[in-house]
């Protein structure tokens, strides 16, 4: 069996106190990374899941609180991390937010919030990880977006369209970042079971599972699996990329 070692390097997932970002900070540290997990805010979860991880995984993991949507604290989270082992070899951009409302109904508060965490923070995320890995000409950058970027869906205009800025900013930046050894792939999730849907009425639900070609929600360790491909050099030739991770889910 091919083993997976990612020994040494050092990985920052956003968004990881629980879900999809959760556990992909885990496939990293079993895979043998030194992780370091963010939350928005300096909140119990994080703490909480850093505590769980240390258990497992001793001396690997560390946590930083960060609204990536703030300069500053993009900046502290990034310093934060290269400061444990002068080196930044993974990130994961998986923090964002779900505002729901049809066309006419969608709030400014909405839409400022919603592209300034999912694409404002993960470019500036990108921006500032991509200094320290030009220095050792290597690196992996793994964007989150959703099948609800690449192909849309009612009620979801402001998330698609931020979704959708990930996936431009994933091609573009994989194109700029790779004669520096640097790659970038998105994945984009699709009916996932997390902490987003729990507000869907069971009758949704049953439409979004009859969607599902393989007949199953996904689990966020199927998301997880594909980010540890990408994080790994099982992937080296792989960058500009959107893979899907949805069971044939058609919307």
């Amino acid at each position: 069996m091919l083993a997976i070692d990612l020994a040494e390097r050092v990985a920052i997932v956003t968004g990881s106190s629980r879900g999809i970002g959760r556990a992909i900070a885990e496939r990293l540290l079993a895979a043998g990374a030194i992780v370091v997990i963010n939350g928005h805010a300096d909140s119990e979860a994080m703490w909480a899941t850093r505590e769980e991880f240390d258990r497992a995984y001793p001396g690997r993991v560390h946590a930083i609180a960060g609204d990536i949507g703030s300069p500053e604290q993009v900046m502290a989270i990034v310093r934060g991390a290269y400061d444990i082992a002068k080196r930044l070899d993974i990130l994961v951009n998986n923090a964002g937010i779900l505002r729901d409302a049809l066309l006419g109904m969608i709030s400014d508060q909405d839409i400022v919030s919603t592209f300034t965490t999912n694409l404002y923070g993960t470019v500036a995320m990108m921006q500032a990880a991509a200094r320290l890995m030009v220095r050792r000409k290597s690196g992996s950058i793994i964007n989150i977006s959703s099948i609800i970027g690449t192909h849309g869906n009612r009620g979801q205009i402001i998330y698609g369209a931020s979704k959708a800025g990930i996936v431009g900013a994933t091609l573009s930046a994989a194109k700029e970042l790779a004669p520096q050894g640097i790659r970038v792939n998105a994945i984009a999730p699709g009916y996932i079971r997390t902490a987003m849907i729990e507000h869907l009425s069971p009758q949704l639900h049953q439409e979004r599972l009859a969607s599902i070609a393989m007949g199953r929600i996904g689990e966020p360790g199927d998301v997880a699996d594909t980010a540890l491909f990408l994080a790994s050099d099982l992937s080296t030739y792989v960058t500009g990329q959107v893979i899907g991770v949805d069971g044939g889910m058609v919307i």
